[in-house]
């Protein structure tokens, strides 16, 4: 599993004063830039003619959070197919580690010269089985 923390920033929430509902989607998007570049894929140059692309994005919230709290967002990744992989948020509160969101992303390894969708390079599918989750 790979953990980040996030200090929420009062810039991040609503006028009912939590969280807005889009920032979670930010975090998901700093946890798995981080989990990529923790991989070692933090450049196009780290791997020639490895290109991602999201194709779904999801999160079910579980409680509010509020300006001022650090959160942790832990990814693991739930599958991995021929040409698309998905990962899995968990956002919990970094003191009591209360819930707080569940999110999954699908991404997609993709040709952007060709446009179309490619088989995710077997040295990415070896670091990825790295954080598979069987359940």
């Amino acid at each position: 599993m790979h953990e980040i923390k996030v200090y929420v920033r009062f810039s991040e929430t609503d006028a009912a004063g939590h969280v807005n509902n889009t920032s979670y989607f930010l975090y998901m998007e700093e946890a798995r830039t981080k989990f990529f570049n923790e991989l070692g894929y933090d450049h196009h140059e780290s791997l020639p003619g490895l290109n991602l692309i999201l194709a779904s994005t999801k999160c079910d919230y579980i409680a509010q959070s509020y300006a001022g709290q650090t959160i942790k967002v832990a990814t693991t990744v739930s599958n991995i197919g021929n040409k698309s992989f998905t990962v899995e948020h968990l956002i919990t509160d970094a003191d009591s580690g209360t819930i707080i969101a569940k999110g999954t992303a699908t991404l997609v390894s993709f040709d952007f010269e060709q446009q179309k969708t490619m088989p995710i390079p077997e040295v990415v599918r070896t670091n990825l089985e790295q954080f598979l989750q069987t359940q």
